[in-house]
């Protein structure tokens, strides 16, 4: 007999939509929020995180979920945005990277920034973008790049949190995802 698969609805700027839950761990399970593609999604939570965030000179975001996140940011706040790498590829010349443990991956990982963007971000105020901050660890390692980029961190932002609350009230989000434990 199969299973049913199992939803945790969510309303993200006025848009709902309903997240399969997805073992992470034994017994662990998570409401797995994945904007690509989703472009109503994405621009209604561009519109309303751009009236919570301060100034700053650029975003920052890892690659690959948030990225078109941080691309609405930027057209709505006029700053550009760089995206943190997973995969370091011959025509970054000069890149840093930190290494990062993702709770969607379980797996250590390396975030790159391209030595391009480094006159970028030497100086500037910046704002981190992800679409869901979890366990923390791509946020540390943004930080880590951030402190090698000589940047500024003013904010941090995400669609959602998730697991405990007041871990995260620092954060900039629109919403709060919790951990299902059976």
């Amino acid at each position: 007999m199969t299973q049913q698969q199992e939803f945790y609805t969510v309303s993200i700027a006025g848009v709902t939509r309903h997240l399969p839950l997805v073992e992470v761990a034994p017994g662990v399970r998570i409401a797995l929020f994945n904007m690509l593609g989703d472009t109503e999604v994405v621009e209604a939570a561009a519109d309303a995180l751009a009236k919570q965030l301060p100034e700053a000179d650029a975003l920052v975001t890892p690659e690959v979920k948030a990225i078109p996140l941080a691309h609405a940011l930027s057209v709505r706040m006029g700053i550009p945005y760089v995206v943190a790498r997973k995969v370091l590829k011959p025509y970054m010349i000069g890149a840093i990277g930190v290494e990062v443990v993702s709770i969607t991956t379980g797996q250590p990982q390396t975030l790159y920034l391209d030595g391009k963007d480094l006159s970028l971000l030497r100086g500037a105020r910046v704002i981190l973008v992800d679409d869901v901050v979890s366990t923390g660890s791509t946020l540390r390692g943004l930080h880590q790049l951030m402190e090698k980029a000589e940047a500024k961190v003013v904010a941090e932002a995400a669609v959602f949190t998730e697991g405990d609350p007041d871990q995260w009230q620092h954060i900039i989000a629109l919403g709060h995802l919790p951990l299902f434990k059976s």
